[in-house]
């Protein structure tokens, strides 16, 4: 690839392998040497059917999916998904349940970010159950109304037999993320979770998702992931979803359920094999190539810990900034993102002074969220840790230039 590339930090649609792209290009003119190019080509033809396969393949073998768990590929993002487990899990929860009224029928959210948030008020505005707010961690940040940390074991309050729990693994926009250490105080709850009974609980992972093991994949329901994060172009949505969850949703609408729109029904698509109507065939061939370079590099264990220090050390230049005062972090200690870190730049005009100077270095898209403003330091899976290396000179160069 030409060297002119720009290192790209941005949160979404994110960087992705030089090699990868490269390789895609050649794909987009002759798919497999069928002389037909992957943007083309017949999502049903042979060629395309095996590669999906394959795809599904890398998912299980890297992320050890169970066989009690299919895998899934749809479109709509994260956002459908909002929407989606609600409308299935509801069908599950009334076909298990059919003399149940309306608000009787539970769905837990944990609010760490704005994600899970938005993801509470949509399961609001499509009714059929009644929201419970299960922990939430504004009330504990420094104004009592920011997302800037996982909140504490003690506070969530989990009903008894909930239509679905959901919770957002990693908050892009606040840089907050539940720590995978069963033993750190912003860990996932696990051990406070309903007990005796199937846990119809729900992981967003899109801005996370094959960057690291899952804990206790085994006892999720659904989990989903947008695909423009670590491993691919926008417009794919991968869902892992244990087989109970997928439901007869005609049967459950004839129940009194609301009825599930054919694309968002888990087993129209399950019984389709992701099929049932044209899927995103370019970014799933680009997710492949993606999926089929980490399992080379040495899988989840790889990226764990390359993705591990290239956090370390981003954090521990933001707290030498901090010290300095000239950058000022936004998230509690231990409860800070692999993903995306986010932070202040202090001063006035010091902001627009530290994102030109990144540029000029050729360093883009670390501009923040415009819902919270400030830097936001992406590093997914195709950052690397030489081009992380070199955001970190470029920060500590700053910081120096700023005293």
């Amino acid at each position: 690839m030409t060297d002119s590339r720009a290192i790209n930090f941005g949160a979404g649609p994110s960087a992705l392998p030089d090699s990868v792209l490269a390789e895609a290009a050649k794909g987009l003119l002759n798919f497999q040497g069928t002389g037909i190019g992957i943007a083309e080509i017949s999502h049903r033809s042979k060629e395309f059917v095996g590669f999906l396969n394959d795809l599904e393949a890398l998912i299980r073998i890297q992320l050890d999916v169970p066989p009690t768990h299919k895998i899934l590929f749809t479109q709509g993002g994260g956002t459908g998904q909002f929407s989606a487990v609600v409308l299935n899990l509801l069908a599950r929860h009334r076909l298990l349940h059919p003399e149940l009224a309306d608000e009787q029928r539970n769905l837990d959210y944990i609010l760490t970010g704005s994600w899970s948030k938005k993801a509470a008020e949509e399961a609001r505005r499509l009714g059929g159950g009644k929201v419970n707010i299960a922990a939430d961690a504004r009330p504990y940040s420094e104004t009592g109304k920011a997302f800037q940390g996982i909140p504490t074991h003690d506070t969530y309050a989990f009903s008894p037999d909930p239509a679905l729990i959901y919770y957002c693994e990693n908050e892009t926009v606040d840089g907050v993320q539940f720590s995978h250490d069963d033993a750190a105080p912003s860990s996932f709850p696990f051990h406070l979770l309903p007990k005796d009974t199937l846990l119809p609980l729900v992981g967003d992972y899109s801005s996370s998702f094959m960057s690291r093991p899952i804990p206790r994949i085994a006892d999720h329901a659904v989990i989903y992931a947008g695909a423009q994060k670590n491993i691919g172009p926008a417009g794919l949505t991968i869902l892992i979803v244990r087989q109970d969850c997928i439901v007869d949703v005609d049967a459950a609408a004839k129940l009194g359920a609301t009825p599930v729109p054919i694309t968002m029904s888990y087993k129209a698509l399950a019984d389709a094999n992701s099929l049932y109507n044209t899927p995103s065939v370019l970014p799933i061939y680009i997710a492949g190539l993606v999926l089929q370079r980490m399992k080379d590099l040495g899988g989840m264990q790889y990226y764990e810990d390359v993705n591990k220090r290239k956090a370390q050390k981003l954090y521990a230049v933001l707290k030498e900034g901090e010290e300095k005062g000239v950058l000022r972090g936004k998230v509690k200690e231990g409860s800070g993102s692999w993903m995306n870190v986010v932070f202040d730049v202090l001063g006035e005009g010091a902001e627009a002074r530290f994102l030109s100077g990144a540029e000029a270095e050729g360093m883009k898209s670390l501009k923040g969220h415009r819902s919270v403003g400030g830097i936001r330091v992406s590093l997914y899976n195709a950052i690397t840790e030489d081009q992380t290396d070199k955001l970190i000179a470029y920060i500590k160069k700053f910081i120096a230039e700023s005293q």
